[in-house]
Parts: structure tokens; sequence; C-alpha cells
């Protein structure tokens, strides 16, 4: 039996094929440009002897149910899907589940609209990912679908770290508070980490970082996120590639007074073209570094915003937590960067965090220890895998729908 993972957006569909059993990934893809003439797919799909072969296809795309057609087109060699005989489930990314969803949910339509009623806290993705729900089942209705939330993880926040200093009527009415995000990047990789130190997940004291074009930290004590940088939406917290991250709250409305710009064009210019592109003009961390190598003083810069306001969430993470086990860097500058990762520990020593320079460039593989020798505190970089952990929780979910007393354990690698 299989399980597929669904991340639907607005004009796209990613999605994973795996085995139910051992979760080894069967397949991966993207279908893009959904909407135009100039519609693709790209995939990679695991033959019998464990390496990938490449397939893709070019074809107009009138809408998402011709993206899941041109899916089935390029696989009829060695159908995927098929008639979803061979699927356990589906599992859906979803970014928003407010206060509804602390844990997956298995699809019916009261879910359905309970996320389409948390569309005002997330209209960029929401609907996207309805959409993705709505067609798989349609073209699948007898196979199980489980919605995976992006805010789930952080639900097991308190109120004083969830809740904004704001009139209690706007949480009370309008749901204004702290939400949090990369909830199953964070999830994934904080069991891995435990796995590692062979620590049980109950005891594990971490601070994680998942740092890529969207950043955010989370603070995981015992499984459990206590506090995490991103908000009510991503904007809140680092340093992003395109997003401002946390600023003076004044100053949306400054912007707008000075120079005459309408609120939703302040939203844009916060959310598209701040962060890393701000400062420097380019939000590719890679590009950045290799500027800021042959002396580009605003490259500089921003590599060092970057890595201060992560050193400062390490700092007040720590304190939250009280005692540290791990950092763990993960996302795309979390597991590549070694420059970054050095910067953002520099100077935590007295914190017994402390970076060797030689393990931290060799670094690579699922997981890998980069502390200098002799820190209290291990510093880790773990290969995040989001779809991996949206497929176990959608396998456990359904599991325990049917009523078994025993879910298989999810906190093992293939």
């Amino acid at each position: 039996m299989k399980v597929t993972v669904i991340n639907s957006g607005s004009s796209s569909i990613k999605y994973e094929v795996f085995d139910a059993g051992n979760f080894v990934m069967l397949a991966s893809g993207l279908v893009e440009k959904i909407g135009t003439n100039d519609g693709r797919l790209l995939q990679r799909r695991r033959k019998d002897d464990g390496t990938f072969d490449e397939q893709s296809m070019s074809a107009p795309l009138a809408d998402h149910r011709a993206g899941f057609e041109l899916m089935e087109d390029v696989n009829r060699d060695a159908p995927l899907l098929g008639d979803g005989s061979g699927l356990l489930g589906i599992g859906h990314r979803v970014v928003h589940g407010g206060e509804h969803f602390r844990e997956p949910a298995l699809i019916n339509d009261d879910v359905i609209d309970a996320i389409r009623g948390l569309i005002p806290l997330a209209p960029l993705h929401n609907p996207s990912n309805l959409l993705g729900i709505e067609v798989t089942r349609e073209r699948f209705p007898r196979v199980p679908q489980v919605a995976v939330f992006d805010t789930a993880f952080h639900q097991t926040m308190p109120p004083y770290a969830y809740r904004y200093a704001v009139p209690h009527e706007l949480y009370e009415k309008h749901a204004v508070r702290k939400y949090g995000f990369h909830g199953s990047s964070h999830s994934y990789v904080s069991k891995e980490a435990a796995r590692h130190l062979g620590i049980a997940l109950e005891r594990a004291n971490l601070i994680v970082l998942h740092l890529g074009n969207g950043a955010s930290a989370a603070a995981v004590q015992g499984g459990r996120s206590i506090d995490t940088s991103m908000g009510m939406t991503p904007l809140e917290g680092l340093v992003m590639g395109t997003r401002s991250g946390d600023i003076d709250p004044s100053l949306p409305f400054y912007i707008i007074r000075r120079t005459g710009m309408k609120p939703e064009d302040v939203e844009s210019l916060l959310n598209r073209e701040s962060g890393l592109k701000g400062i420097c003009g380019v939000s590719d961390m890679r590009e950045i570094m290799d500027r800021a190598a042959t002396g580009d003083e605003r490259a500089a810069l921003a590599i060092e915003m970057f890595c201060y306001r992560i050193r400062k969430c390490i700092g007040a993470y720590y304190a939250v937590l009280r005692r540290l086990d791990a950092v763990v860097f993960t996302g795309g500058i979390g597991e590549n960067a070694s420059p970054i990762r050095l910067r953002v520990c520099e100077g935590l020593e007295h914190l017994g965090i402390a970076i060797d320079p030689g393990k931290n460039s060799a670094a690579g593989g699922a997981v890998a220890e980069t502390q200098r020798e002799g820190m209290p505190v291990k510093v880790l970089v773990v290969r995040t895998n989001e779809e991996r952990e949206i497929a176990e929780q959608t396998v456990r979910t359904i599991e325990m729908a049917k009523g078994r007393s025993q879910p298989r354990n999810t906190n093992t690698l293939m």
C-alpha cells in the first residue's frame, strides 16, 4: 500500500508517494503553471534497484484537475495512484488550522468547512490547500484523506506565549494570537534529534532553527512546542528571504503616512520585498554570501542581521527552556550554509554552545554533530523531511481512526 502527500498551491501541486509500511519514498514531483497553456510536470521515480529516473511532460493545464490527470499520464507505464485501490491514504499539507486543529484531522465535510472558515487567517494558502483536497476527494472518494496542519505542532504553547497584549475581544472574536508555522518540519526534526542523542523525546529540550527562504525558531520541551518565532502570520520573527520579521508595529502606519501607500501594498512590501532582499537586493543566501566575499557591504550587513536575530532568539529560548540538550539547524540554509551556522553560534560559549569549524564544514547526511569537543550543548544539523512527517501522521491518523490500539512507531528511519 502507498500513502501520497499533496501540497497544493494556487498554480502548482507538489506531491510525494511513499510506501505506507516503511515510508520509503517511491516518487516525488511538481506540477506547475496550472491555469496556463505552458503547464508542465517534473518527477523523480524510484526504480527497482533503488535508483531514480526522471520524467517530464508539458501540456495546457486549465485547472488542478488537469494537473492530476497529467500526473496519471506521465505514470501510465507504472501507475502511482491508479484508481486509488493501492492507496492507504492521502495526506494534505494545510497551512493554517487556527485553534480548531491541534492534531491531524481525517477529512470530512465538517473539516473542509472549518478549513474554509480559516481562510481569513491564511488567505494566500488555505484556498489553494482546499483545492487539492476537493479534487482528490472527487477522484478518490473511497480513499481516506487527512489534513496535516502547519500550525498544529505549536498548539501546545501556553497562553502567555501565544497571546498578544491587545484587547481581549480581538482574541475572543477575531482569533488574534500567535499560531506559528513550519510545524511538520519542527516536529520531524525534533524526533530525529532526540533519537540521535539517545534521549526520549519526552525528555529532550531543543532549540530548532528552520532556516530557509522562510525561517522560524521553536523552543521544544519534551517534544512539545512551548514558543516559536512566527506569529499570527509567517511575517513575525526572524529575518527571512523576503519577509521583514519583527519590526516596530507602528512602522506600517508611518510608511502609509509618509509615502501614501495603501495598506495592502505595505503588507506586500513587508512580505515580498523586505528581509534579505530588502537589505541587499537579493533573497538567495548563496548569492548573498558570494557577494559578501567580494566586499559587498550590503550583503555583509544582510548576513549579520540574519544571524544576529537568530542568535538573540537562541538566548531567549534558552532562558525559556532553562536546560538545553541541543541547538538544531535545518532547512535549506540551516542544512547547507556552514558559514551561517558558524556565525549564528559565535559568542555563545558562555551558554555552552560552540561550533567546531572542521566538523561544521564536513557536516552532511541525515544528522551531523558540529559542536566543539567538551561543550555541554550539542549543535546538530538535521535534514528535514516535511513530506515524510505528513505521510507518517497521515498513516497514524488513519490507523487510529480504524480503532487500532497500537499505531506504528513513526520515530524510525527507513
